[in-house]
């Protein structure tokens, strides 16, 4: 990952509802969530909630699928991933600290 990745990814999660809509989606992990159990979780209208997602989808950080009638927005957990371990690449400047990989960070959802 470059420098301008990471600061893509950063930025689409630098506002507080779109770091919010990412974490209940982080936390409900592969299974993903609708726009309307997100809406009523994080009290969000309609119009706000899709604005959020389609920033967060255009940053690669969330992809949608249809299941029936409804869309289902998951996390990517690859990307994310690929997000932690580049923050965390040099940690500590090659020195022990709390954290000794970014692999103890990953999520295998």
């Amino acid at each position: 990952m470059e420098n301008k990745d990471a600061a893509h990814l950063l930025a689409a999660l630098g506002q507080p509802h779109r770091l919010a809509v990412f974490r209940a989606l982080v936390v409900a992990g592969p299974d993903g969530l609708t726009p309307g159990v997100l809406a009523e979780q994080l009290g969000l209208p309609p119009a706000t909630l899709s604005f959020h997602l389609k920033a967060l989808t255009h940053a690669g950080l969330v992809d949608a699928t249809r299941d029936g009638r409804h869309l289902v927005y998951r996390a990517d957990f690859t990307r994310m991933n690929a997000l932690l371990a580049f923050l965390t690449a040099s940690c500590c400047a090659g020195q022990p600290c709390e954290l000794s990989t970014a692999a103890t960070l990953s999520c295998s959802c």
